[in-house]
């Protein structure tokens, strides 16, 4: 019992360790001359527009569902005015935020996962090595700094879908004009509801993309590894998703809220 409590110590320690090799050897090639500017723009396409779809469809349910499950509890109380503020509160702060990177890790961490995998197991990677070609900053460093821009943005715009699903969610059962429903929902937000989740963002891009490449470019030999790392990345980056939210939501609320 002992001495299994012991390896899994270690292997944890292990894991820590690698995972402090890979960020250092990340921002070390950040700063690398020849940075693959191309690349990083194809990756931002592929990253942000190739997800766009997903992300408005998701944000429009977000806001139309809140809504319409909000909208009966507050009626009981005479609040369904304040709808709108509520809505807009909740996705902008959180909601929205944190649905929004969920999806993008699904699609995004386990793509990058895969891909990276299935190069490592093809030997695609060495190859590249050999060759004199440096794989962490065409491979990785694209990728992750892709994620990090692009998330933000798309989270951007899964907040503005949100909000106009709830508008036509409360106009099923009322009629609230869209030019009043707007007026209160950019008024119950203040600068301290944007900044806290800007940021987080940038970090939930940041996870997606390590995360992605982390599990990809250490993928082992065989075929079953590539499913392996795509699976790993998404879970491992989902968890540290709320991780993250978690520690933010308690630094915002001490800090900024208050």
């Amino acid at each position: 019992m002992k001495e299994a409590a012991t390896s899994k110590f270690k292997a944890i320690l292990e894991d820590i360790g690698t995972y402090a090799l890979f960020f250092a050897s990340f921002f070390r090639n950040i700063f690398n001359g020849g940075f693959e500017w191309n690349e990083l723009i194809r990756q931002c396409y592929l990253i942000g527009v190739k997800s766009l779809k997903i992300v408005l469809i998701t944000g429009f349910v977000l806001g139309f569902v809140l809504t319409l499950q909000s909208l009966p509890t507050l009626k009981q109380f005479g609040a369904e005015g304040y709808v709108p503020n509520m809505v807009a509160i909740s996705i902008i702060r959180e909601i929205g935020p944190v649905i929004i990177s969920l999806i993008c890790a699904g699609k995004i961490a386990s793509g990058i996962g895969a891909e990276l995998g299935s190069m490592k197991v093809t030997e695609q990677i060495a190859a590249m090595d050999v060759s004199g070609a440096n794989p962490i900053q065409y491979l990785l460093v694209t990728r992750i700094l892709a994620c990090t821009l692009t998330i933000p943005l798309l989270v951007l715009f899964g907040d503005v879908l949100s909000l106009f699903g709830g508008y036509l969610s409360n106009n099923l059962s009322g009629s609230m004009t869209a030019k009043l429903y707007f007026n209160k929902s950019f008024a119950s937000l203040a600068f301290s509801d944007f900044l806290p989740a800007l940021v987080k963002t940038y970090l939930f891009g940041f996870i997606i993309g390590f995360i992605g490449c982390y599990k990809g470019y250490h993928a082992d030999r065989g075929t079953e590894s590539v499913g392996i790392a795509a699976n790993s990345a998404v879970v491992s980056a989902s968890i540290w998703i709320i991780i993250i939210d978690a520690l933010a939501v308690e630094i915002t609320s001490a800090f900024v809220y208050n």
